[in-house]
Order: structure tokens, then C-alpha cells, then sequence
């Protein structure tokens, strides 16, 4: 089965890996989950630090029953499905059999492609120049910006005034300059405490 077929039928994904381990960022920091990380993503971040993700072709479809079967015996009850750029492909199969075995399911998202499955968190974290569906503005549970420097307030601002209100916002300093920008966000939150300060725990306590 090809890609294409397999992003109409939703059946086979092109997974990169699966784990357990905890939430690393943002509001769900802590919880423990089933990571899936599917292959496919053209927003190409200068820093984003799974590049090996962003060709599917490298990775070999499998079976969306076989994501369900691991996360089931995990019996960690809960799974974050990230990427790459998860919603390249149809989640509705996916995501309705984990529904069934009463799986939590939390996405992590751009918002670069149209909406398919269903979950019980999202975030949404956008990147400039990257047309967002107004669906992820309108359904998004946490918004999470990454902040290389101060200028990038201007983009986060413009972000916070798109989400609905009930939308937890957050700023996250991007890693490679977080000792440089940390003082700066800080700060940021303080005199304006609609937003969170996102840190990337995973990195300093060194799990997946």
C-alpha cells in the first residue's frame, strides 16, 4: 500500500517509533503516555530536532491496529500522537479504535493540514508561514509557541488573539538559546500573566 492510499484509508501509517514515557512540555507536563511519532512533515523547522521524521517514505507503514494493540498493553491508558506533522495522514481510524479500548488520546499538532480524528487534548503549535486551518484556532486546548527571540512576540501575540478562550497559551524558548531567552520570557509571563512559561523537561531530566 502506498502513502497516498494509506493517508485516504487511514489503515496503515508510517510510524517512526513508539514508546512510553512522560509528557516532556506544555500543560500535560508529567503525565505519563504512549508516544507515536508518524513520519511525514513539510513545515521544515530550522530547529526542530526530529528532522529524520519529515520524510515518510523512510519509514515503514504499519498497521493502525498494531498502534492500538501496543497502546493497549502499555496500559498506560493515554497516547500522544506527534510527529512529524500527525495530521498528514486520516487519524479517524486510529483514533476510533483507541476510543474503543477507552484510550486518552492527546494530539500535537502545526495546524498545517485539515482535521481528521478526534481527540481529547490539542495543542497546536504553529509555525511562521505556515497557513493554520481555523479549526485548530477554534478546537485547540493549549496553543504552545517556541521562541528563538524577542521578535518572535509579535507572532506569538498574534496567535493568542486567534485561539478560542478557553485555550491555555504558552510560551516555550526554542532549546538551543533557551539560557539566552529564559530570562527574557520570564519576565514576559510576569508582565503579561495571560501566558505560561513551556519548558522542555524531557531534555533536562534526558527520557525520549
Amino acid at each position: 500500500m502506498n502513502s497516498e492510499l494509506s493517508k485516504t484509508d487511514g489503515r496503515m501509517l508510517p510510524v517512526m517509533e513508539e514508546f512510553p514515557s512522560l509528557q516532556g512540555e506544555g500543560v500535560n507536563t508529567g503525565k505519563a503516555a504512549w508516544f507515536v511519532r508518524l513520519g511525514g512533515c513539510d513545515v521544515g523547522c530550522s530547529f526542530c530536532d526530529v528532522k529524520e521524521s519529515w520524510n515518510p517514505d523512510i519509514h515503514p507503514l504499519s498497521p493502525a491496529d498494531g498502534i492500538v494493540e501496543n497502546v493497549v498493553k502499555s496500559k498506560i491508558g493515554a497516547v500522544v500522537l506527534t510527529g512529524g506533522e500527525p495530521m498528514k495522514w486520516n487519524l479517524d481510524y486510529l483514533t476510533g479504535e483507541l476510543h474503543k479500548k477507552s484510550i486518552t488520546i492527546f494530539l500535537e499538532t502545526s495546524g498545517s493540514e485539515k482535521p481528521s480524528g478526534t481527540f481529547e487534548w490539542i495543542c497546536i503549535s504553529p509555525k511562521k508561514g505556515t497557513i493554520v486551518d481555523s479549526y485548530w484556532f477554534e478546537h485547540a486546548n493549549e496553543l504552545k509557541v517556541i521562541i528563538q527571540n524577542e521578535n518572535d512576540m509579535v507572532f506569538a501575540e498574534e496567535l493568542s488573539n486567534r485561539v478560542n478562550a478557553g485555550c491555555i497559551i504558552q510560551l516555550q524558548p526554542e532549546w538551543s538559546v533557551r539560557n539566552q531567552i529564559m530570562p527574557y520570557l520570564v519576565q514576559y509571563v510576569i508582565d503579561h500573566p495571560k501566558w505560561r512559561l513551556s519548558v522542555q523537561t524531557h531534555k533536562y531530566i534526558k527520557i525520549p
